[in-house]
C-alpha cells in the first residue's frame, strides 16, 4: 500500500483502507501505481470501479474499454478534484488531453473540467473550457450560470451580466440565476 504520505481525501484513516477496495484502487493511482489500481478495480463490480478502470487507461494514455455517459457524467469532476488536489499533474494533463475523446461520449465534460477548475480558483482554466463547452452546447443554461458567476469573480460585471441574462433567456425561472441578476441589476443603480 502506500508509504504513508498524507493525501487529499485520505487523513489518519488511511491505516484502515482495505486491500482490495475502491479506496485502496484510488491510492495506488496516487502512489503512481496505475497497473495495481487497474488490477482492483477489474475484481470489484460497480459503476465506480468500472470507471476506475477506464481513467486509469486514460492516465496510461491508452483505452481499451470507452466510459459510459453516465460513468463521465458522475465521477470525471470528482476525480479531476481529486487529481488537482493531490497535485498529481502528469495525470491532471493526460485526463485533460483526454477530454476531447471524453466529449464524444458526453458532451457535458467541458462544462464538469471548467466546474472543477472554477472551484479550484484556476479562472483562466476555467473560462477556456466553459468557452469550448459553448461551442458544443450553447443553449445549457448552467453554462451561462456558471460564465455569469466567472465574470463577477474577475470582476467584469458588464459581461457577467450579459451571461446571466443569456441564463434566463434560456430558462428563465431559474432561481439562483434571478437572485443573480438582482444582485448585478442592485449593484448598477
Amino acid at each position: 500500500m502506500s508509504n504513508l504520505k498524507q493525501y487529499y481525501f485520505f487523513g489518519k484513516d488511511i491505516l484502515e483502507i482495505k486491500p482490495g477496495s475502491l479506496e485502496h484502487a484510488y491510492l495506488c493511482v496516487l502512489d503512481n501505481d496505475l497497473a495495481g489500481a487497474k488490477e482492483i478495480f477489474s475484481r470489484l463490480d460497480s459503476p465506480r470501479s468500472h470507471w476506475g478502470f477506464v481513467l486509469c487507461s486514460i492516465l496510461e494514455g491508452i483505452v481499451h474499454y470507452y466510459p459510459t455517459y453516465f460513468q463521465i457524467r458522475n465521477f470525471l469532476e470528482i476525480d479531476l478534484d481529486f487529481l488537482i488536489k493531490n497535485e498529481k499533474l502528469d495525470y491532471i494533463e493526460q485526463l485533460l488531453g483526454g477530454l476531447d475523446f471524453l466529449s464524444t461520449i458526453n458532451q457535458e465534460c467541458y462544462k464538469f473540467t471548467a466546474r472543477v477548475m472554477f472551484e479550484n480558483r484556476l479562472y483562466s482554466a476555467s473560462l477556456r473550457y466553459m468557452e469550448k463547452s459553448k461551442k458544443i452546447h450553447y443553449n445549457d443554461p448552467e453554462l451561462h450560470f456558471m460564465l455569469a458567476k466567472y465574470y463577477q469573480e474577475v470582476h467584469d460585471e458588464d459581461k457577467a451580466y450579459d451571461s446571466i441574462r443569456e441564463c434566463l433567456r434560456i430558462l428563465p425561472d431559474y432561481y439562483p440565476a434571478q437572485m443573480i441578476k438582482a444582485k448585478i441589476e442592485e449593484n448598477r443603480d
